[in-house]
């Protein structure tokens, strides 16, 4: 199949399964790559503590934070479905700012990355993004305001509730009556510009080594491994990477590394037309569409 043909096989598919997916491969070695939509700005949801990792390590190599210090954490105690370690912890605790990164980037605990946060608020990381020469990412608020949508004010089985609105409340330019899902106000980026992110950690650029070597090592330990994981984890490859998810979007980043030497970065965003709050279906479909779009790169 040329590739006209399965980027236009690769849309139908998303959209009869209820996606509208913005999806982008770049082998990091030739800097060739395919996408649908790739430009396409969307709300980050989680995808933003990879961010505010990489400007804390920055923070902690230019000698401005240490690795080391002990932060308490006032407890999340959030009851709802998906939050993540500290978010769920019942009383307070005494955590090192590494642990925190660990916490925040691995397990996608929110309140590790509000602490964290606290250290570097949004303006200053995207400030160090800019710095970096990555500009396409908009770093706007905590993770906290994520944990206050129509989603928490539902009971468990009403949730549908909360996912039609985020469907159906939206503008055409992007705005929306969900403060989180506005691109006007909640942090973003697309495809392309997480890619560019991963890039920039993969292979040399103006991050440094030590940091860019950091957040490579906690991207490998990401323990949420449903989404992408499953057509990029094998004995012959690597695959380190970053969920993110808030209603309606389900989103992933990273990047495979074969035995062979190659490697690819993969950023996956996309937004469920289906107002259901479970869907392995659309998981298992926004995982097999990066694998076609990598193996087709990969035959190229």
């Amino acid at each position: 199949m040329n590739t006209e043909a399965l980027l236009r096989d690769l849309r139908q598919q998303l959209r009869d399964g209820g996606l509208h997916g913005c999806l982008l491969v770049r082998d990091l070695d030739t800097g060739e790559e395919l996408g649908i939509d790739p430009d396409t700005q969307l709300p980050s949801a989680s995808l933003v503590k990879v961010p505010l990792a990489l400007a804390t390590l920055e923070r902690i190599r230019r000698g401005e934070l240490d690795g080391a210090t002990m932060l308490d954490v006032p407890p999340g105690r959030i009851t709802t479905r998906g939050p993540t370690g500290l978010s769920r912890f019942r009383h307070p605790a005494r955590i090192a700012v590494d642990d925190l990164l660990y916490l925040s980037t691995c397990l996608s605990d929110g309140t590790a990355a509000d602490a964290l946060f606290g250290l570097t608020p949004p303006a200053q990381v995207a400030a160090l993004l800019h710095e970096l020469g990555l500009r396409s990412i908009t770093v706007r608020h905590t993770v906290d305001e994520l944990t206050d949508t129509p989603e928490e004010r539902f009971d468990a089985d009403q949730a549908h509730l909360a996912h039609a609105l985020a469907i159906e409340a939206g503008t055409s330019g992007r705005g929306h009556r969900v403060p989180q899902l506005d691109t006007t106000r909640a942090n973003t980026g697309s495809a392309r510009a997480y890619v560019e992110l991963l890039q920039a950690l993969w292979t040399p650029s103006k991050i440094h080594p030590e940091v860019a070597a950091r957040v490579r090592d906690l991207m490998a330990h990401n323990m949420l491994r449903h989404r992408l994981a499953p057509d990029f984890s094998s004995d012959a490859t690597t695959w380190s990477s970053k969920t993110g998810t808030l209603l309606n979007l389900r989103h992933e980043i990273g990047v495979v590394e074969h035995s062979d030497g190659q490697a690819f970065a993969i950023a996956v965003l996309t937004e469920s037309l289906v107002p259901a709050g479970n869907q392995p279906g659309a998981e298992a479909l926004m995982s097999q569409a990066a694998r076609t779009l990598r193996d087709h790169l990969r035959q190229l």
